[in-house]
């Protein structure tokens, strides 16, 4: 929902641009096909502005959010076609454009994809289901649970993504104080907060950082002078929380069991880790792509599934634990809304809608507030989509501002609730007692580790002023 608002704004950004944007055609380059001021082009915005409210009504209309998106990326290229034959273009120039977008996107989809797999591994050897269990029969007061599922938020997001994290804790958030809806509602905010803002300082801890990172702005460890910055994001707000968290301890529950992970739990977790250092040691040493790092690390986890079947005890330890399953359960729906999020966008920037919004962002109010008014776009239409965009746009900027963009876009979700795919998930999760209105009502707190992870930017990350990616 997120992603979908953000691109939906970006859009009617350039929409509403000043009329001298609109004024020529003629500010087309060989990259752009200059129709943005005709009614087709028009059309693509308006069909994908109603697409994108119909991802934004995901929650009440029950339509998944890749269905519209597909549609409408499918409906701009058609447009898109027309537009080419109109003008002359091509087939070749017209084929590079689409071929990009298609690059752009298959690295994205084998490198998530390889994610999923693990993370979907390690779910079904119960090995996230373990440590909920350990820290619900740990009897913490409200206030320890408060900060134990925030600071394990903020650590666990980095390697696993913003929203499995957040699911976790809130499992633990649920199963501790569920009937409290206060302690509820402020333990969400905080793990949003910290899942989102540990997110920001790995390529693996959020889309945006990775897409960052796959087009080669930044390299892996730059990513790493941002964790100053997002320890401020998480905990300017989180001190003001816990002195309105309740002064109280849970009731102990009876009956439940500790909860312990199946075999072969353990050494999923480290051939993951392996496959992550595979990813990196790839791109920095090899200069490949990081998705071919993953899909080799994919491999570790096929022959270890294979060893399982044939030493398994029983149906519950080895002969069930079918790998490709584990692929067929990855998140499907959210891949396919980033094939329509990157399409959708990539046909409007051919179209020529981004080089006009460059212009009136980066080359109107300059690189540290175009780059600040990303991330609290990103709160209203989800990072990914804003992300791309700026990519795509790619304006002429240092290392210094590639790092404050992948700071602002991963960490500005958490000023509204839709802003993230970890507070929607929050939301179905809580039972009504987290809702938009109640994490609204600490926006000017958030507000404030927004504003105070920026400053801490600018305070630690100043040496990379004047550096650029090569």
């Amino acid at each position: 929902m997120k992603l979908l608002l953000k691109n939906a704004l970006l859009v009617l950004l350039t929409v509403f641009l000043p009329g001298q944007l609109w004024a020529s055609e003629a500010a087309s380059t060989s990259h752009t096909l200059g129709y943005t001021s005709s009614f087709i082009g028009i059309f693509c915005v308006i069909f994908f502005i109603v697409a994108y409210l119909f991802v934004m009504t995901e929650e009440f209309s029950h339509l998944r959010k890749s269905k519209p998106v597909v549609l409408a990326a499918g409906v701009i290229w058609v447009m898109v076609g027309i537009i080419a034959r109109q003008k002359g273009v091509p087939v070749e120039e017209l084929h590079a454009s689409l071929d990009h977008n298609i690059k752009e996107y298959a690295e994205l989809l084998m490198f998530l994809l390889v994610a999923m797999t693990y993370i979907n591994s390690m779910t079904e050897r119960d090995v996230f289901e373990a440590l909920r269990s350990w820290l619900v029969h740990k009897g913490f007061n409200y206030r320890k649970v408060f900060w134990i599922t925030g600071i394990l938020a903020f650590f666990i997001s980095p390697i696993a993504d913003n929203l499995t994290t957040a699911l976790l804790m809130g499992a633990v958030v649920m199963a501790v104080g569920g009937d409290n809806p206060k302690f509820v509602s402020l333990s969400f905010i905080n793990i949003v907060i910290a899942a989102n803002a540990g997110g920001a300082f790995s390529p693996f801890g959020d889309i945006t950082t990775l897409m960052v990172w796959q087009a080669g702005k930044e390299t892996f460890f730059n990513f790493f002078h941002l964790f100053i910055p997002s320890v401020l994001n998480y905990l300017v707000p989180a001190i003001v929380m816990h002195f309105a968290v309740p002064k109280l301890s849970p009731t102990k529950k009876e009956g439940e069991e500790r909860v312990k992970m199946k075999r072969g739990a353990k050494r999923i977790c480290l051939f993951f880790l392996l496959t992550i250092v595979t990813a990196v040691s790839f791109k920095q040493f090899l200069h490949l792509p990081p998705f071919m790092g993953m899909m080799t690390g994919l491999s570790y986890l096929f022959i270890f599934s294979y060893f399982l079947k044939k030493t398994g005890r029983d149906e519950f330890e080895g002969y069930y634990f079918n790998i490709f399953k584990k692929i067929g359960n990855a998140e499907w729906d959210t891949l396919l809304f980033f094939f329509g999020v990157i399409f959708c966008v990539g046909g409007l920037g051919y179209i020529g809608y981004l080089e006009l919004l460059s212009t009136a962002t980066y080359g109107g109010i300059g690189n540290s507030w175009a780059n600040i008014a990303a991330g609290i776009l990103s709160a209203i239409v989800d990072n990914i989509p804003v992300m791309f965009a700026i990519l795509t746009m790619n304006p002429p900027m240092d290392q210094f501002q590639w790092l404050l963009v992948t700071l602002t876009a991963g960490v500005g979700g958490s000023l509204l609730s839709v802003g993230s795919a970890a507070g929607v998930a929050l939301m179905g999760q809580s039972q009504g007692k987290y809702t938009f209105f109640s994490h609204l009502k600490w926006t000017p707190v958030i507000a404030l580790g927004y504003a105070a992870s920026i400053w801490g930017h600018f305070l630690v990350n100043s040496a990379f002023k004047g550096h650029f990616p090569h």
